[in-house]
């Protein structure tokens, strides 16, 4: 990254626009805002799922910070961001120009909602709601952005291999949940690609330093690696039950 632009003062996470080195714009995360790496983690685990069953995701890059970058910011709570988090960060390429999803103004078919709703409750992202629906209109297609709240469960790894297992009761809030009519379609459509060789391919591209970085129960990256591809693949293997508990939800609210 060579110029910090501007930041995004979304939450408590301060995301900024920044130009890096091949003359393109970035949304950086920063691994010392919040809660930190496992944010990052689960931005790459889950936007590249995403990526792998067909949906429009900013492509995501690994970004180093050197100590002199941001140095003539003058905010004190930014210099204290940039600081921790010199090393290696993650980011997605800025959609200039974007403007955010509407359900008010744009209708989505009832496959693409669906589709949307199986993945975030395949991976439990609680932040695609009316309040904030994390998506995107751009240049007239619907992207999928801002993954960092799903996986909630490795925040503390307590009964990981029990939650892999059961419903998404926070589904409910789903801004596209009413429109979710073919969830079982999509289900059986999405296991077919998300095979444990391309959940290992997603996996591989972790940084081995960041699953090292993090407190985890675990005693090495590849342990913790694999952590994640047992709890995804279990979940794929009781995918009927966040299923059933989405399309219960849905019928609930219509």
């Amino acid at each position: 990254m060579t110029r910090y632009i501007t930041p995004l003062r979304e939450g408590g996470s301060l995301p900024a626009i920044v130009e890096a080195d091949d003359e393109f714009m970035y949304v950086l995360k920063f691994r010392g805002a919040g809660q930190g790496i496992k944010v990052l983690i689960a931005e790459l685990i889950v936007g590249e799922i995403a990526r792998a069953l067909g949906f429009k995701v900013p492509e995501i890059v690994f970004a180093t910070l050197d100590e002199a970058f941001g140095r003539t910011e003058p905010d004190e709570e930014i210099q204290d961001l940039l600081r921790a988090s010199e090393g290696l960060n993650l980011a997605l390429h800025y959609l200039s120009g974007a403007i955010t999803f509407d359900p008010v103004v744009t209708t989505l078919d009832a496959t693409l909602a669906s589709q949307i709703v199986w993945l975030d409750s395949l991976v439990m992202n609680v932040d695609r709601t009316a309040r904030n629906t994390n998506m995107l209109m751009w240049k007239k297609e619907l992207w999928l952005i801002d993954h960092g709240a799903a996986l909630y469960f490795h925040h503390s790894w307590n009964n990981w291999e029990e939650q892999a297992k059961r419903p998404f009761p926070q589904i409910k809030d789903h801004v596209l949940l009413p429109l979710a009519s073919e969830l079982e379609a999509v289900d059986a459509a999405f296991r077919a690609v998300l095979s444990s060789d391309r959940i290992q391919a997603i996996l591989s591209v972790i940084p081995d330093s960041w699953l090292k970085g993090v407190e985890s129960p675990f005693e090495s990256a590849e342990e913790h690696r694999q952590a994640y591809a047992h709890f995804l693949e279990t979940r794929l293997a009781h995918s009927e039950t966040f299923v059933k508990g989405a399309d219960h939800a849905r019928k609930a609210l219509i």
